[in-house]
């Protein structure tokens, strides 16, 4: 976080008042209260935006934004997107000093020009003008101008005035003009809790907001779009790409969509529909024939980016996929549900927000989402549920999502119309790790063990990459990431195990550790819990002000047989432990086999919610309670 001294100021304040001309662009005038949980300070983002027909747009933008520090370079980003259906008009920056003195100018034939997508695209026509700043000094003031026209009406870009954390905002306001009238709507989230300006009439929205302080990001918090302003338009009657469109709701949507962007790219070759129906000709049910097809696809193509195809929407055709062997999300999906419905199974194309876990706005229909997927409903033989698959990985065990789509609101699209449904949910128990251990402790200090970890649900797909690791790198990754805390840790032996069927990763790992207990004359002193250690404890907050959140819960059970060295012998072992809060719970307990080994066995549940941020304090001391026990230690005396 920035921080600024009163003599900082001062010198400032003195230099900038030398300057004879008016400048308003010296840090010593931005308000004190901005510079607080500030990386960067938005001193004024105006956004001004003429819908001229249903595929007409003008965006007209001006931000000014003051970089504190290298943290808030990405908030004051000099760059406009492009494309084949959209003309950059106006393009420029300025860079000020902090004193507000120009010191850097840059006219749109400086701006660099280059693909918008990564090189791992096949091609794309979206295209960026950016200017590739290195700062010298900071603070620093960047003033980005743009304007561009787009025939492309169907994504109106939102506002959101307070982009993230540790960005305040001088001034913010964003004006849309429909003078045609044509169907609109909006949708405003999180306005109540600040001091937004807003008017509304058949012609022209407009919103504005000042002097909003940075808020600081807190461990365990909601995402910032849940508590920050934000707010959505869209036009009824659009176009995108050339391709015109009208909706009002998910269901019109979804047949506009299915009609306009689907029907006619599922068409495959004569060679390849016998080839699918002689693959499942003996399957008895769809679920078979959803598996059999859904391995064909995974073992015949890649994914690649692909960038084209009215905005990026359009999927290309089964048949090219088919041909090539590649594609991106949409094709890969088009491509399975194509093969499908060979096969006799139907399913549908499906819209989802990925990687980030969040939900297609079930409320307010637009165009939205990041990624496919397909829907399999009501599958024959799954019980009655849903299945999804993801399309673009290769080694993805068929049905399971992982984190990257799991448990969130999306739109399938359907001949009918589009539907909100929710994919599978990876819930607390169900991210399930049981680790079992044989360890012998050494006279010197040492130990061997042998360790067999069981994962399923969110921590299966935590490990489920590990299969393609060579040799030194999962040995690299055990020492310096999964055990790290234990020193001197040697990898002997791993067997793994990806059952795709079930779902499970099996781990069956032989290890030794050096000098791991503390070896004195009279006491041999060592820490019971060796593999799955546990001591996150949140960061503390004198004043909480964001809820607590715990994305994801889970469940640990660990059984260890210890077996202590020639020569010493047990004592009395530590009483059981138990902690149950609305969190989770703890359990530890100890359990005498003979004189010479004992069972160490260990629960730990964590809970998925979101509670008040007075709740955060009580999740703190529930950590801090399971760290604690989690170092615990156990002395062995000679005989």
């Amino acid at each position: 976080m920035f921080k600024t001294s009163s003599v900082l100021l001062l010198f400032l304040f003195l230099s900038v008042c030398c300057f004879s001309q008016k400048n308003d662009y010296a840090v010593v005038l931005i308000p004190q209260n901005l510079l607080e949980n500030a990386n960067a300070v938005v001193r004024n983002n105006a956004v001004e935006i003429t819908i001229e027909d249903f595929d007409k747009m003008l965006v007209t933008k001006r931000e000014v934004v003051t970089v504190l520090n290298k943290l808030g370079i990405v908030d004051a980003r000099m760059a406009e997107r492009y494309d084949n259906d959209t003309k950059i008009n106006k393009l420029s920056a300025k860079i000020y000093n902090a004193y507000g003195k120009e010191i850097k100018k840059y006219k749109k034939r400086d701006f660099l020009d280059v693909s918008a997508v990564s090189g791992g695209t096949l091609y794309s026509d979206a295209r960026v003008k950016y200017v590739d700043y290195t700062p010298v000094a900071y603070p620093y003031t960047v003033v980005f101008e743009s304007e561009y026209r787009t025939r492309t009406t169907g994504f109106i870009p939102w506002w959101l005035p307070i982009n993230g954390y540790y960005i305040s905002v001088e001034k913010s306001t964003y004006k849309i003009n429909n003078p045609k009238k044509i169907p609109w709507r909006s949708k405003k989230t999180n306005f109540e809790n600040f001091a937004v300006k807003a008017t509304a009439s058949e012609t022209e929205i407009t919103f504005s907001i000042e002097n909003q302080g940075g808020y600081k990001y807190e461990n365990s918090a909601v995402h910032y779009r849940e508590v920050l302003p934000k707010a959505m338009l869209t036009l009824n009657n659009f176009s995108l790409k050339g391709v015109s469109g009208q909706y009002k709701n998910w269901k019109e949507f979804g047949s506009w969509m299915h009609s306009r962007l689907l029907v006619g790219r599922d068409f495959l070759e004569p060679a390849t529909i016998a080839t699918i129906k002689e693959l499942v000709k003996d399957a008895a049910t769809p679920l078979e024939k959803a598996k059999l097809v859904y391995a064909f696809m995974q073992n015949k193509t890649r994914y690649i980016s692909v960038q084209v195809g009215i905005g990026g929407w359009e999927p290309i055709p089964a048949s090219k996929v088919d041909k090539v062997g590649y594609g991106d999300c949409k094709g890969l999906t088009n491509y399975t549900k194509a093969l499908l419905e060979v096969a006799g199974v139907s399913s549908y194309y499906t819209i989802v927000y990925a990687n980030e876990k969040r939900d297609i706005d079930k409320d307010f229909s637009s165009m939205q989402g990041n990624h496919v997927i397909l829907n399999i409903p009501n599958a024959a033989g799954s019980k009655g549920k849903d299945l999804w698959l993801e399309c673009t990985n290769q080694t993805m065990p068929f049905g399971f999502l992982g984190d990257f789509t799991e448990d969130r609101n999306v739109l399938v699209v359907t001949p009918e119309g589009g539907i909100i449904k929710r994919t599978t949910a990876y819930k607390n128990k169900t991210n399930f790790q049981e680790l079992k251990a044989e360890i012998q402790l050494e006279k010197n200090g040492s130990l061997t063990a042998n360790l067999k970890r069981v994962s399923k649900g969110l921590q299966y797909d935590d490990k489920q990459g590990y299969d393609t690791f060579t040799k030194e790198e999962l040995y690299k990754y055990y020492k310096s990431s999964v055990w790290s805390y234990n020193n001197n840790l040697e990898i002997v032996s791993v067997d793994l195990l990806n059952d795709k069927e079930k779902v499970v990763f099996t781990e069956d790992i032989e290890v030794s550790i050096k000098s791991y207990a503390t070896v004195s004359d009279t006491e041999y002193l060592f820490r019971v819990n060796v593999f799955n250690k546990n001591n996150y404890v949140p960061k503390r907050y004198r004043k909480r002000k964001l809820p607590l959140k715990i994305s994801r819960g889970y469940k640990d059970e660990d059984s260890f047989k210890i077996t202590v060295p020639k020569g010493y012998v047990l004592g009395v072992l530590p009483a059981e432990k138990e902690i149950t809060t609305k969190f989770g719970t703890y359990k530890v307990s100890f359990k005498k086999i003979n004189v010479t080994s004992f069972q160490y066995d260990k629960s730990l549940s964590i809970l998925e919610g979101t509670y008040a941020k007075e709740e955060y304090k009580n999740y703190r001391k529930f950590r801090r309670s399971i760290a604690k026990h989690e170092n615990l230690r156990i002395a062995l005396t000679k005989e």
